[in-house]
């Protein structure tokens, strides 16, 4: 499997996860959402919103790298860049939903146009706070999709304590049994 596969394979599993999650969160109500339980975004939907915030966030430095597969991003450029990660991009579930599969689909055809070559490269780039960064490519695609898992991992903790069972969370789900 090639590191492009692996990364096609990650972003079904974003894709599978978070739409998972929103039909978990449509159980519950608007006030459950947003209640305070303690976690580094607050509520259940200040965790989704933090994840839409880097997504964004990073698929808008990725529309910058100087790759074939950036041109899948350029629907990105025109979004506001977010200014903090607890910023909440909307105010009601309806519309973080339908965010949240729109870029679900920008991340699908993104990663499938990757190439080897796209992927030996670095990215520069700065921060939130400003700090110029430059990084493999590849690796900062991992730290993307890792970033989404760990913080799904904490919603999924928020919802099992809202009483609310998301199912399933095992990327090995999504892997073939090849016997």
């Amino acid at each position: 499997m090639t590191l492009q596969q692996h990364f096609e394979q990650l972003a079904t599993y974003n894709q599978w996860m978070n739409t998972n999650l929103y039909d978990a969160a449509g159980k519950l109500s608007a006030s459950e959402l947003a209640e305070e339980r303690g976690a580094f975004f607050g509520s259940i939907f200040g965790t989704l919103n933090h994840i839409a915030v880097a997504d964004t966030i990073w698929l808008k430095r990725f529309a910058t790298h100087a790759s074939s597969s950036a041109k899948t991003l350029e629907v990105m450029v025109a979004l506001p860049t977010p200014e903090r990660l607890d910023q909440i991009l909307f105010d009601d579930l309806k519309g973080l939903k339908a965010h949240r599969q729109w870029l679900d689909t920008v991340i699908i055809n993104w990663v499938s146009a990757l190439t080897d070559d796209d992927l030996s490269t670095t990215l520069s780039y700065h921060n939130i706070k400003g700090v110029a960064s430059k990084r493999r490519y590849s690796s900062l695609i991992v730290h993307f999709f890792n970033h989404q898992t760990h913080h799904r991992g904490q919603a999924s903790t928020l919802f099992s304590q809202a009483g609310v069972d998301i199912g399933v969370t095992d990327l090995l789900n999504l892997i073939p049994d090849e016997s």
